[in-house]
């Protein structure tokens, strides 16, 4: 009896394995939508966080009448997610993600508020897995955009340009054939001073367009930097 147990937990374990690989394997052919749906069929932390990410990344390509409510509710499906495992790095991750976005649609009190918790998360994640290249490319990010709304944002946040470079390059050292992250640090340099950083930004698209994109999500990417490639030169 003990035997067939341990059998029945193991091809219970190989058949939510099987169902989160499918669901992540949607969404990196882009079918968010699905992907999510299913994700959330799992009803465990991975499939919470699958869902949150699906939902953050769909918004992007939704209407925009439609991009808070979605990250709304990414912003929960994260939570659920955590709720479920407090050790889950991308659980923290996908929270910070949606945190992030749905700051661009509060005023600057409650995007000062919610830049808190992203960062907040993200040093959770990074704490979790200390390998996760994408909490640091999103911390890079986070520290080019406040320092450049100027002095309150920074004062009250504790962000700083001095942590942009250092973020990015840990990124790019952990995973280093990721276009996404080159187009994102040249995005950040942009963003601190477009003059001054042209030059290091243009390298860094440079390098970007000659990876080779494996997901949906970083084709996007890679045709995004080649477009600003072009609008820089």
């Amino acid at each position: 009896m003990r035997h067939f147990l341990t059998l029945t937990l193991a091809v219970s374990g190989l058949a939510f394995a099987a169902s989160a690989q499918e669901a992540s394997t949607l969404l990196d052919q882009g079918n968010w939508k699905a992907a999510a749906d299913m994700a959330l069929d799992l009803k465990t932390s991975d499939g919470y966080t699958i869902a949150a990410k699906a939902t953050t990344l769909g918004a992007s390509l939704s209407p925009d009448n439609q991009k808070k409510t979605m990250l709304e509710a990414a912003q929960k499906y994260a939570k659920q997610a955590i709720a479920a495992n407090a050790n889950n790095a991308d659980a923290h991750f996908e929270l910070a993600r949606a945190d992030g976005r749905l700051a661009q649609y509060s005023g600057i009190l409650q995007s000062l508020g919610l830049a808190g918790e992203v960062k907040k998360s993200l040093d959770t994640a990074i704490k979790l897995d200390p390998k996760m290249a994408g909490a640091y490319v999103a911390l890079g990010l986070w520290n080019a955009e406040l320092a450049s709304k100027g002095f309150i944002a920074t004062a009250s946040t504790g962000a700083s340009s001095k942590n942009v470079v250092p973020n990015f390059e840990r990124a790019i050292a952990l995973e280093p054939s990721n276009p996404t992250h080159r187009l994102e640090y040249a995005n950040a340099l942009l963003k601190l001073d477009k003059n001054r950083n042209k030059a290091a930004a243009l390298a860094q698209l440079q390098k970007a367009v000659s990876l080779n994109a494996g997901t949906y999500w970083e084709k996007q990417d890679l045709a995004a930097a080649q477009k600003l490639l072009g609008t820089l030169r």
